[in-house]
């Protein structure tokens, strides 16, 4: 088996855009449009990125008018006002952003590819998506669902999700959604807030082998959510599930035959009429309800998907996702561009970690993205996804969710392909974007982001609230984006959203990450700011320590936080899940602590080691660094972080019992 250098370095050269590919990229098409349409020359990324932040209302304006948005009543104003919070994106206008989708499709073009555990790869072509959303559109309609009601889906990834959600949108409703291996309180703190009224939901989902039943999970939500007055089950494990104890509820044929006949309609809708409701991640308190509209998702995602993921038509793009996480949303998004989305429901490790990429070769798969976990396992497995596969038609990869190690990078490069490029990315659900990441006309270094996205302004800001280069900082954005939040659900006063992204900095966004910025225009993400370590004045994050210790063979998961206590500068300890059959022993303690003082720094050596089954992650894979934190800290664990949003909730047990150990060691 053959593994990537573990002492890879930051800022390697790995990939340039050969000039074909810069030919035919959007990006050069737009920035030539820009100059024959608006006397705009640019030569190269830099100078069009800084305009676009410098120039808002005339890039966003651009932006509108190169993608040609339709409205049927058009904005009077681009921007009112350069405020955060309080900007108001295309004032007057009345779109629809479900319209968009569906606008200069042929019917006999595939729209979707699709495949799950339970489910072989399939098509569903524009002409049959376009049948079925106006039939449950119908079906909504019929059901007394109007612009402004809340319909919520507690659904895997698979065709009928997104056919609720765009039917959904083209009557103006508002849409959220959690994937079925949330837990019932998780999906109650988050679906209640927004009070719904039909709740889309399968009877059961199948993951790593194993066949989940959601029947009973499904009633008690609607114990818990007595607003909901229809319920819609998909039969997914069973073709014919019992509905009874759902009434009054209907099965999916039922509804798509309600509506037989029935035209695509679009609701026009002002532009700040909400799309949908995202949420934070629940680690602690109730979600944030993120609340985005169909102007600014539509002009964000038009920009993001077309410009930077460089989706053309012939394309097919794939995000392994679920529908909990933003980037179910996002993969929506790329039905704004000529390509194909391809869907998968299940585990990325089940047969084998090869899951993926298999698909990636029999759907033709041209973008593939995923995560940074998912990449550092697959390096873990020893795979060469490039060896036994045609990955020919493969053009590009995604990476997100947290920070891609050079060694990732690397990996990619020698086993995936030499000519495929390699766009980390980091955004948030906040926005439903990426604000850095891929540039199609930009090279690719080792272990950094290639450049900051247009239209947003981000910035490493020092402690003094200063822009800084070449620094690590505070990454915040300094001027307003369309597809940021239009509020939070039932923060009457806007205290909570000001809170959440301005107290820190008044009038400008804080993101909560680390990020520096390079000379070269490239950027780099540490991990969260509320989670990096501070000692003796050198900050670092997370991401760097563990990138050191899962070096090793042996370290299959790490995590590190750093505890406060008075009168000390802090105990930071340091927790590992080994390989199978493998112990913490002296020897291994030892060359952890080296490693990290090597590669790291002095100053971050663990206090302790400790041996672990498993690291906390939320359903969408991200490390509980935080919570944990708060707990060996002192916070009762119910209030450091809610459970039901964890993917492996059990494994919080041993830091609680490690919390009252040490609180009776200091009692004692």
């Amino acid at each position: 088996m053959e593994r990537a250098t573990p002492e890879a370095e930051r800022g390697g050269l790995l990939w340039e855009p050969a000039a074909e590919s810069v030919e035919r990229a959007t990006m050069t098409r737009y920035m030539r449009w820009l100059e024959a349409e608006r006397g705009r020359r640019f030569d190269d990324y830099g100078s069009l990125w800084e305009w676009s932040v410098t120039e808002l209302e005339e890039f966003w304006a651009s932006i509108w008018d190169f993608f040609d948005v339709r409205a049927s009543t058009p904005y009077s104003q681009v921007l009112t006002e350069r405020a955060m919070p309080g900007a108001s994106w295309f004032a007057g206008a009345e779109l629809n952003f479900a319209e968009h989708i569906f606008r200069d499709k042929a019917a006999d073009e595939v729209a979707v590819l699709h495949a799950s555990e339970l489910r072989e790869l399939a098509e569903l072509r524009w002409g049959e998506l376009g049948d079925q959303v106006a039939r449950v559109a119908a079906g909504l309609r019929a059901a007394g669902v109007q612009r402004g009601d809340r319909v919520v889906a507690y659904m895997p990834n698979i065709p009928e999700t997104l056919v609720a959600f765009l039917a959904t949108a083209s009557i103006g409703a508002i849409w959220s959604s959690c994937s079925p291996d949330f837990g019932a309180s998780s999906v109650v703190d988050r679906f209640a807030q927004i009070e719904p009224k039909v709740l889309f939901c399968v009877d059961g989902y199948r993951y790593n082998g194993r066949d989940f039943d959601r029947l009973d999970t499904v009633a008690g939500l609607k114990r818990e959510m007595p607003t909901v007055e229809l319920t819609v089950v998909v039969p997914y494990l069973d073709p014919d599930p019992d509905l009874s104890p759902l009434a009054p509820a209907i099965g999916w044929e039922e509804l798509l035959a309600a509506g037989k006949g029935a035209e695509l309609a679009f609701e026009q809708l002002p532009a700040d009429h909400p799309l949908w409701v995202l949420y934070s991640s629940g680690t602690t308190g109730l979600p944030k309800a993120i609340v985005q509209g169909h102007g600014g998702i539509l002009l964000e995602h038009l920009k993001k998907l077309n410009l930077h993921v460089d989706a053309q038509a012939g394309d097919r793009v794939f995000w392994f996702t679920t529908t909990g996480w933003m980037m179910w949303n996002f993969v929506v998004g790329a039905l704004l561009t000529p390509a194909s989305i391809v869907l998968y429901d299940g585990s990325p490790g089940h047969p084998d970690m090869g899951v993926l990429w298999d698909l990636a070769e029999r759907a033709g798969i041209t973008c593939f993205g995923t995560s940074a976990s998912y990449i550092a396992a697959c390096m873990k497995a020893g795979l060469e996804p490039g060896a036994s596969r045609d990955l020919s038609r493969l053009r590009s990869i995604g990476s997100t969710g947290s920070p891609l190690s050079p060694e990732g990078f690397e990996w990619v490069y020698e086993h995936v392909g030499r000519d495929t490029w390699l766009f980390s990315t980091s955004g948030g659900t906040d926005v439903c974007t990426a604000f850095v990441g891929g540039v199609p006309l930009l090279p690719v270094y080792s272990g950094e982001l290639q450049g900051r996205s247009l239209g947003a302004s981000v910035h490493a800001f020092d402690e003094d609230g200063e822009s800084v280069i070449g620094e690590v900082g505070e990454l915040v954005i300094t001027e307003p984006m369309p597809s940021m939040p239009l509020f939070l659900w039932g923060d009457e006063d806007g205290s909570r959203y000001r809170a959440s992204y301005f107290d820190q900095y008044p009038g400008v966004w804080r993101h909560g990450d680390w990020i520096e910025i390079t000379p070269r225009g490239t950027a780099v993400i540490y991990g969260r700011s509320d989670s990096t370590i501070n000692r003796q004045g050198v900050r670092m994050g997370t991401s760097e320590i563990y990138r050191a210790v899962q070096g090793l063979p042996a370290v299959v998961d790490a995590l590190v936080v750093d505890v406060p206590r008075p009168g000390t500068e802090g105990w930071m300890p340091l927790f590992v899940v080994l390989e199978p059959g493998t112990a913490l022993d002296e020897g291994l303690e030892k060359e952890i602590k080296r490693r990290i003082r090597d590669q790291c720094s002095p100053r971050h050596v663990p206090n302790q080691v400790f041996q672990i089954a498993e690291v906390p992650r939320t359903l969408s894979g991200k490390v509980l660094e935080v919570p944990v934190k708060r707990i060996l800290a002192g916070t009762p664990p119910e209030r450091a972080a809610s459970r039901d949003s964890l993917a492996n909730p059990a494994a919080l047990d041993y830091f609680v019992e490690l919390a009252a150990s040490l609180a009776a060691q200091s009692e004692g």
